[in-house]
C-alpha cells in the first residue's frame, strides 16, 4: 500500500471515483481530472494539476489513472 496522502478510489459502478485525503478523509466523488485537481485546492494545495501524476503525492487504485468511467 501506498504512503500518498491523496487517494483516488476505483470506478463506482454509476460512475465517478471517490478521492480522499490523509487517510480516509473524502473530498468528493471525481468525474475527471479536473474535479480532482478541485478537489485538492480546497483541500488547501494549490498546484494540485503537477500532482497527479506523482505517486509520492496520489495513488490511482483500481483501474488506469485519469479514467473516471463507471465500473
Amino acid at each position: 500500500m501506498s504512503s500518498a496522502p491523496i487517494v483516488v478510489h476505483p470506478s463506482s459502478p454509476t460512475g465517478g471515483r471517490r478521492v480522499t485525503v490523509r487517510q480516509g478523509g473524502i473530498v468528493g466523488l471525481a468525474h475527471s481530472d479536473r474535479d480532482v485537481t478541485e478537489f485538492l485546492r480546497r483541500a488547501g494545495l494549490d498546484d494540485a494539476d503537477g500532482l497527479l501524476d506523482d505517486p509520492s503525492w496520489v495513488e490511482w487504485r483500481g483501474g488506469r489513472a485519469h479514467e473516471c468511467e463507471a465500473a
